[in-house]
């Protein structure tokens, strides 16, 4: 009879196990998904270009817009969680994600498309912050619950390499659109797999959820990134200072409202620490440098020297792997020498990388681009495993969550300022370039519309 009841016991433990991990392949379907929608529309830009005909700030913001609004909001959408429950939450993110894929797709104009982009990082705000916060949830045993955040992270990473292979064989068979559709049935996967699997969590005493912080954090990203934005791209203007002095009045309010409130929606006392605040920063700067690479790499590859889509993506693909291996390295390197000399040498392998790649030209030979992309994947694999672990044990068991949230909120603006501030030299390098004679205005405004006016030209002069 023991016997038949320790055996009982056994098999229900194994399906409580086997139901965890389950779970946890919904979550990271959840995030791969989301970083896959950070990249994928590098490839299909050519395209998008060539249909919707946007400017050059039109490009950099449909580009922007998403992880602009995720970055934004997920400090918000994770207190929101808190609140009605992480699963609801995510189960309601990920429908919306879904239905507003389709707006993306079939978007007709510009400015359809941006704010589809925009609305379509309200609803990814909604999934990362609810996926680890469900992890931590689930997994109680600390070794099971590292290996959980450890494939959540690698989710992550990945999705930044899968995005343009996604992407690109989509654009051999299909129009741009295609890109945002593949999200249709992943995420109704995730939804009818994850009402049946996970479980439902929230916060006892959440305190109030403070909407008049929710529109501070908003004001405070979107205005002073724009206001980079145009001055990198047109030098000082009246409305990008108005712009950044508005960003910057209101990070200073959301600061004060935080300080003052019970429950604040993030707490600001831990940038007190230095290897907090040094380490998001660092984190910052690593994904700044990987994402604004990858977006314009993606149409270097294609427009200029005539790659097709998929051959593009996966030309990509050494930096995701760099990135692998510096990931499994980077734990047993710090340990080895310090924290603060692996996360050194990964942005100064960064940024000598990304030296290099000012050299290419049409003729470049994928050998070199290919090694340059192994260690730019390499050096920001050391740089984001190691800051990511320092900001989780910089503070407190019970601030974890909030540490996490912004962990997670400088990895998307890194994804946003890597593309709006590189882009926007872009852009400015563009706009002073001196054509053949008769070079249309549009040609002046980005890579894209160099390309789609030398199509509407004379040989010889498109030839120039």
């Amino acid at each position: 009879m023991t016997g038949s009841v320790q055996e009982a016991a056994e098999r229900g433990g194994a399906q409580r196990a086997a139901g965890r991990w389950v779970a946890l392949g919904v979550l990271v379907l959840a995030v791969l998904l989301v970083a896959v929608d950070a990249t994928v529309l590098g490839l299909a830009t050519p395209y998008l270009s060539e249909d919707l005909q946007p400017s050059g700030t039109q490009l950099l913001w449909i580009g922007d817009a998403y992880s602009f609004v995720i970055a934004g909001l997920l400090i918000s959408m994770g207190s929101l969680g808190d609140r009605i429950g992480r699963k609801r939450l995510l189960l309601v993110g990920a429908t919306a994600f879904g239905l507003v894929s389709v707006l993306n797709a079939y978007a007709q104009t510009p400015e359809m498309m941006i704010v589809a982009r925009a609305l379509l990082g309200v609803a990814g705000a909604t999934l990362m912050p609810s996926t680890l916060a469900l992890i931590r949830n689930i997994f109680h045993d600390p070794r099971e619950r590292s290996l959980a955040i450890g494939l959540w992270s690698a989710a992550a990473s990945a999705g930044m390499a899968v995005g343009p292979i996604a992407g690109g064989a989509l654009l051999e068979h299909f129009w741009w659109g295609s890109v945002f559709l593949i999200n249709l049935p992943v995420m109704a996967l995730l939804v009818v797999v994850g009402v049946r699997t996970l479980p439902e969590s929230r916060n006892p005493a959440p305190g109030p959820w403070d909407l008049p912080s929710v529109l501070l954090s908003l004001a405070a990203v979107v205005g002073v990134v724009y206001a980079l934005k145009e001055t990198a791209a047109h030098g000082f203007a009246w409305p990008a200072l108005g712009a950044g002095l508005l960003g910057a009045v209101a990070l200073r309010a959301f600061v004060r409202r935080q300080r003052g409130l019970p429950v604040p929606l993030v707490d600001v006392g831990l940038f007190r620490s230095r290897g907090f605040s040094g380490a998001v920063l660092a984190n910052l700067l690593t994904i700044l440098g990987l994402s604004g690479l990858l977006f314009f790499l993606s149409q270097y590859l294609q427009l200029v020297q005539g790659r097709r889509p998929i051959e593009a993506g996966i030309a990509e693909l050494p930096a995701a792997v760099g990135a692998v291996v510096a990931g499994l390295l980077a734990g047993g390197a710090a340990r080895r020498l310090s924290v603060r000399a692996v996360v050194s040498g990964g942005l100064a392998v960064i940024g000598l990388a990304l030296a290099v790649l000012t050299t290419i030209s049409q003729s470049t030979g994928y050998l070199q681009i290919g090694a340059v992309l192994l260690v730019v994947g390499f050096g920001a694999g050391l740089a984001f495993t190691v800051t990511s672990d320092v900001i989780l044990t910089a503070v407190p068991k019970e601030q974890a969550g909030a540490a996490s949230a912004v962990s997670e909120t400088a990895y998307e603006l890194g994804t946003a300022l890597g593309i709006a501030l590189l882009g926007s030299v872009v852009t400015g390098v563009y706009r002073d370039f001196t054509g053949p004679a008769g070079t249309p205005q549009a040609a002046h405004e980005s890579l894209g519309g160099a390309v789609v006016a030398a199509a509407h030209m004379p040989g010889d002069a498109a030839a120039a």
